[in-house]
């Protein structure tokens, strides 16, 4: 009879860990959960159902991994909260580390041991914490106050960015160097309810609400901002994005005025144009999110009220499956 390896040429890989990037078609048994599995190819992302956070809530921010994730601040239905969770890839545990003031429409950045929280509503605020795994230290506060704003970058690299002070709408930029923010060249347009990812030098801004709600994206190349001809596909306002300035991901939010219908609508950008993908599998707005293109992950907003619904997104690519037999 003839073996695999006299087929394909190769022998099956044994190994104590599947691989960190495998290959369509790429097939291995893992010692550890005495599998054999394999790679196929995902048409488009999807989105699976996770465990609800502890605490339901509107407008909060987040930062880390899909795997190793943040949520802290919003509303929670009476009053802004300063609540902080950490998320493992299946869990929720809150932390007993709260934020020390209490907010939302917050905007945030870094990963689970090492975030950065900074704005917020009310009153409009430029407090900025730093979150090292367990507490919250307050810091330097941004030198323009306001809410409703985006961020990107790492906690010691940090970039703030458009917003309200209560009215008016800004386009004030911040960079933040791990101890205090220097202001910088402002965005082309001023908004508010917006939503950003990236890099300090390589950031990507998207929707929210101008005169009008808005698909307008523009890109950060740590001097200045730069419109992109590519916009969002469904132009709404509190919304949530991932990923970077080349791979960014788009999800949520909130279609209007006059009419406000909250969308479920999920977009991937590459760099230069967005694209409609798999939509949440619940619409929600003044939602929240964390991650990357191909590992997102959704929490919090809401629908109808206030929710703790969360959801993990998987981007196309190869996906793992194990050869099972019945």
């Amino acid at each position: 009879m003839a073996e695999y390896k006299g087929i394909k040429g190769f022998k099956v890989q044994y190994l104590s860990a599947d691989p960190s990037n495998p290959i369509i078609g790429q097939t291995w048994y893992n010692s550890t959960s005495k599998d054999l599995k394999y790679t196929s190819a995902t048409a488009t992302g999807t989105w699976a159902t996770g465990n609800n956070m502890n605490t339901a809530r509107r407008s909060p921010a987040g930062a880390g991994t899909q795997t190793s994730a943040l949520a802290f601040g919003g509303y929670d239905g009476t009053s802004p909260t300063g609540a902080t969770e950490e998320y493992d890839g299946t869990n929720w545990a809150t932390s007993p580390g709260s934020l020390n003031t209490a907010r939302y429409y917050i905007a945030g950045t870094g990963t689970q041991t090492a975030a950065l929280a900074f704005g917020g509503y009310p009153p409009t605020t430029g407090a900025t914490e730093e979150y090292n795994g367990a507490t919250w230290v307050t810091t330097n506060p941004l030198n323009t106050g306001r809410y409703a704003l985006g961020g990107a970058g790492t906690q010691t690299a940090g970039l703030a960015f458009a917003g309200e002070i209560g009215p008016p709408q800004v386009n004030a930029t911040e960079e933040y160097d791990g101890n205090s923010w220097t202001t910088v060249n402002g965005m082309n347009q001023q908004r508010v309810y917006l939503i950003g990812c990236g890099i300090q030098t390589a950031a990507l801004a998207f929707g929210g609400f101008a005169t009008a709600t808005t698909g307008a994206t523009e890109e950060y190349n740590g001097t200045s901002w730069a419109t992109s001809a590519g916009s969002l596909n469904t132009a709404r306002q509190e919304l949530a994005g991932a990923g970077t300035q080349t791979a960014g991901l788009a999800f949520g939010g909130n279609i209007g005025p006059p009419a406000y219908t909250i969308s479920a609508a999920t977009e991937e950008y590459d760099g230069t144009s967005w694209t409609n993908t798999t939509s949440l599998s619940t619409a929600r707005t003044q939602i929240a999110g964390t991650g990357t293109q191909t590992a997102g992950l959704a929490f919090g907003g809401y629908t109808t009220a206030d929710t703790a619904a969360t959801e993990e997104w998987t981007g196309a690519g190869p996906l793992t499956k194990t050869v099972t037999v019945s």
